[in-house]
Formats: structure tokens, C-alpha cells, sequence
């Protein structure tokens, strides 16, 4: 399969480069420093671009039967994160433009606001306000997608993440905005890099979560 990443060269991007390549998929990585991503293969191109122009986006992604999206923006308390929805609305556009119609982008645990009120005191209290205003903004992304009806995306929700390579370990996956547990509460807080890429990989396979927002973690 030929696949377009974006955020390659992100500790989540680099994993799955690297997993998409032993897979036998054909890579295009698409980012904003060509020296920053180490991996070489017959089978990755990587190339130069900017994200939230949809015109320099759209010759790259040209001929690929999906985009995969690993972009992230850290946390602002000066100002609202605006990155989220820019890179989406020109990758968007740019998809659109030359006809390719499926997208997996990955966002968080919590987007939606008043989905942590089962969280633990730590992250309820100190974590999430810490980070909303990222939040917030993925939350806005998966909104704008959800008024997409040309285009096929999923979003992968995963919680907090540790620079781990991935395991044979089982999903856990739920419709929402985290997984619980049998007492409906946050099942675990942390989740591999690798196993986020595995499971974003996974679904170029699968129909399952089509159009939906999907929370993981591993057992």
C-alpha cells in the first residue's frame, strides 16, 4: 500500500515509518526537516513540505491510497494551539484535491471537555488543565472531520505516551474518549509510541472504525 506520514519525524511518526517500511508498504514521510528523519529504505521517499499549505501538500499526496497523520503541537498557556486544525484543514483540502479519500490521525485521550471526570485526581486536576488548550484543539480537528463526508478518517485516541516500541500485546479499543474499565473507569494512563503505531497500521486493513473516533490501549 502506498501511504503519505505526516509528523515522521516525531517519536511516534519514526515507529511507524519504520514499521509501515517492514510491512512492505511504500512511504512517502512528509516533513518540515528531511535531516531529522535517519531511517533509509528502498521503499521510503522523504520529502519537504509545508503542512498548512494545502498547495505544496497535494503533489505528495498524489497517488496514495492513504494519509496517516502523526502530527503534534505542544501546549501553549500564552495562547490557544491552533496546529491541529490548520494541518487538517489543508491536508484536507489537498486530499480532496487530488482524490484520496482516507485519512488515520491520531489525537488523545479526553479531547471532548468533560470526558475526564472519571479520570484520577492527578491527571483530573493537574494533567488535563496542564494540557488543554492542546486538547481543545484536537477536540476542534475531530469536530471539522466529523463534517467530512467525502472522506474516510479515523481517529486513534491513545492515552499518555512512553517512548516504547511495540509489543504483541492485545488492544483494548472504545468508541469514546478513553477506554474504561468494568467499573467504567480509565483503564491504565500510558500506552507505547510503537503500539500506537501498530494499531494505527492496523486499521489499513480494517473498516472498523471508519468514520469514528476510537480510544486504545494495551492490556
Amino acid at each position: 500500500m502506498k501511504i503519505a506520514v505526516l509528523g515522521a519525524t516525531g517519536q511516534t511518526g519514526q515507529y511507524l515509518v519504520k514499521q509501515a517500511l517492514q510491512q512492505g508498504h511504500t512511504v512517502t514521510a512528509i516533513v518540515r526537516n528531511p535531516a531529522k528523519l535517519r531511517v533509509q529504505h528502498d521503499k521510503l521517499k522523504v520529502v519537504e513540505a509545508d503542512i498548512f499549505s494545502a498547495s505544496t501538500l497535494k503533489a505528495h499526496f498524489k497517488g496514495q491510497d492513504v494519509i496517516i497523520s502523526c502530527l503534534g503541537f505542544p501546549a501553549s498557556f500564552l495562547s490557544g494551539v491552533t496546529g491541529y486544525t490548520l494541518s487538517m484543514s489543508a491536508i484536507v483540502s489537498a486530499m480532496q484535491e487530488v482524490r484520496v479519500n482516507k485519512i488515520i490521525t491520531m489525537t488523545s485521550w479526553y479531547t471532548e471537555p468533560n470526558s475526564g471526570t472519571q479520570s484520577p485526581y492527578l491527571i483530573r486536576f493537574l494533567l488535563l488543565p496542564m494540557i488543554r488548550s492542546v486538547l481543545t484543539n484536537m477536540y476542534e480537528m475531530e469536530l471539522f472531520l466529523k463534517k467530512k463526508h467525502d472522506i474516510s478518517w479515523t481517529v486513534v485516541r491513545p492515552p499518555g505516551l512512553t517512548n516504547l516500541p511495540s509489543t504483541a500485546k492485545e488492544f483494548l479499543t472504545h468508541e469514546g474518549f478513553f477506554v474504561p474499565d468494568s467499573d467504567g473507569h480509565p483503564a491504565g494512563s500510558t500506552v507505547g509510541r510503537g503500539d500506537v503505531a501498530r494499531f494505527m497500521l492496523s486499521l489499513l486493513s480494517s473498516n472498523a472504525w471508519v468514520k469514528k473516533g476510537v480510544a486504545v490501549t494495551t492490556k
